[in-house]
């Protein structure tokens, strides 16, 4: 047997040294899952409109809704403002949100719609506070940054799901029960109207990530997103031209993040078109075949998540299984405590 040398005894002594800190310098840059306390019967939930503007009738609308499902509303100082395109000047669309969270009575946040504005308000929001008094807050469409930027910067489950002028029918209301109020592990299965797309066959397990495309690419280079080694993506999007949707896989492509996943959904793409007139286009079930195909992860098209009435409560931040042959994601723990 070949004799060591002090200075080869020394860099084995210190690679095992090392090797044995990697569990726990793993799970030092691995965020800290904290998770929000469930509904109940009798809870104040808080409306807030964090990005596009909304009138008196839909506030009405949630409000009843909310009394319908046994909570109580209480509603934003500024959930009425208008400023153009956006509900009100950017300081009070994020002080509505602060306070939200600061407000010892106010059990969960509902956001009222999606459209265009909560990006600017990420600098705004008072994370040390959202982490000292974690919440259920819950969106879709915009109200993704939101729900992404909260979760990388203080680890708090969010919810990607109905917003306040969602048709809130029998179909979301069961998952937002399920997994909001009772703390069910549930497994995500598409109603019978919804087919599914198999990219690539296979299960994965992994932490569900997503929301909005277009918003997603948007924070690309921010401190407001999370890390995505191995995640579950899930994305949705609405009303774009097919190579509109390619651009922006591209743009997730280049800059790394499809690469570290462990599994991808593109839940809807309500109303995306190939364009106008006779022009050239890609399917989109080809640009998927281009993008996605590769990466040899399990992969489909077809959940019920995003613009379309039947949705999913789908939690930001937890684990779960997919099976991407038959479209079902099985949650491995429940998002509530």
């Amino acid at each position: 047997m070949a004799k060591i040398s002090r200075r080869q005894f020394g860099e084995i002594l210190g690679m095992t040294i090392l090797a044995s800190q990697l569990p726990k310098i793993a799970a030092a840059n691995s965020p800290t899952v904290l998770k929000p306390r469930r509904l109940q019967l009798g809870d104040t939930v808080g409306l807030i409109s964090p990005a596009s503007p909304v009138d008196r009738e839909d506030v009405a609308d949630a409000v009843a809704v909310m009394n319908q499902l046994g909570l109580k509303a209480k509603l934003g100082a500024h959930i009425l403002d208008e400023y153009g395109y956006l509900a009100g000047r950017d300081e009070n669309r994020a002080t509505d949100v602060n306070n939200m969270f600061r407000d010892p009575t106010v059990k969960a946040i509902i956001t009222m719609r999606g459209g265009w504005g909560c990006n600017r308000i990420l600098p705004l929001l008072d994370y040390n506070l959202i982490r000292q008094n974690p919440k259920i807050i819950i969106g879709f469409s915009d109200i993704t940054s939101l729900l992404l930027a909260i979760y990388a910067q203080t680890g708090m489950v969010t919810f990607h799901g109905p917003v306040g002028i969602s048709s809130w029918n029998s179909f979301s209301v069961n998952y937002f029960q399920r997994l909001l109020f009772a703390g069910e592990s549930v497994t995500l299965r598409n109603p019978p109207t919804l087919r599914v797309q198999t990219i690539t066959s296979g299960k994965s397990m992994g932490r569900l990530l997503g929301g909005n495309l277009s918003v997603i690419a948007s924070m690309l280079g921010s401190n407001y997103l999370p890390d995505w080694g191995q995640t579950i993506l899930f994305i949705e999007e609405i009303e774009e031209n097919i190579y509109s949707v390619d651009r922006l896989l591209t743009q997730l492509k280049i800059a790394g993040i499809l690469d570290k996943l462990a599994g991808f959904i593109f839940a809807e793409c309500t109303d995306c078109t190939a364009g106008e007139g006779d022009e050239p286009s890609l399917t989109l079930n080809q640009v998927l075949q281009d993008m996605i195909k590769p990466l040899g992860i399990p992969a489909w098209y077809g959940s019920a998540i995003g613009h379309i009435r039947d949705k999913f409560t789908v939690p930001l931040g937890v684990e779960a299984e997919i099976d991407a042959r038959v479209g079902t994601i099985r949650l491995l723990e429940s998002a509530v405590i």
